[in-house]
Order: structure tokens, then C-alpha cells, then sequence
């Protein structure tokens, strides 16, 4: 019987060691931005989780993704895309817009 708890003990321990691990580039979040609006507006994401922000800006003028709650802004130029890293979070409510577009509704993303 002692024989098979040790073995027990080293299948449970050899299955965390090896168990898939969430990294950053598990999650990726697309964000399209068209016809003067970001799609979706409104995000939601795992709290406690890296993830990225694959932004995708299929207007025809460049737009500068910004919000000062995840301290990151970034322009995209017509027709590019742009991946923005975002480390991992505390439960709550963080707001985007296009610095460059200030009649375009804000977006938000909810962490869960």
C-alpha cells in the first residue's frame, strides 16, 4: 500500500509539472476597427491572465489605440494590424479609444 501512494504522489507531481501552462500568447483578442467604431466595443477577458490585443484597422485613415487605465497607446496605420501586449489584470473595467478620433465611441475591456 505504501508502494502505491509514492506512485500516486509522482503521477500527480509529474502531471503539474508538465501540465499545459497559460502564457501570453494563449489568449489573443482580435479588435477591428471600422466605419469609425471598434469591433466588438466591448471585451471580455480572465482576470489574472496575460493576454493580446490584435488590433486590425480596416478604415482608411490611421487610428491611435490609447487608454491611459492600461498605460498603452499605439497607432495603427490604414489597412494594418498591430498586436499590443497586456499583462495580466485585476478584475474591473479598462476603457480604449482612438486618440486620433475623439467622436468615436469608447470601448472597454471587462475582466472577469
Amino acid at each position: 500500500m505504501h508502494n502505491f501512494i509514492k506512485v500516486c504522489g509522482l503521477i500527480v507531481v509529474l502531471t503539474c509539472a508538465f501540465a499545459p501552462r497559460v502564457r501570453a500568447d494563449d489568449l489573443v483578442v482580435e479588435l477591428r476597427f471600422e466605419n469609425r467604431r471598434f469591433f466588438p466595443q466591448t471585451i471580455t477577458v480572465p482576470a489574472h491572465q496575460p493576454f493580446r490585443i490584435k488590433v486590425l484597422n480596416a478604415s482608411k485613415e490611421a487610428i491611435e489605440f490609447e487608454s491611459f487605465k492600461l498605460n498603452r497607446e499605439k497607432v495603427v496605420g490604414p489597412g494594418e494590424t498591430t498586436t499590443i501586449f497586456i499583462p495580466a489584470l485585476k478584475p474591473g473595467r479598462y476603457d480604449f479609444y482612438d486618440d486620433f478620433h475623439h467622436d468615436v465611441p469608447e470601448g472597454a475591456i471587462v475582466v472577469k
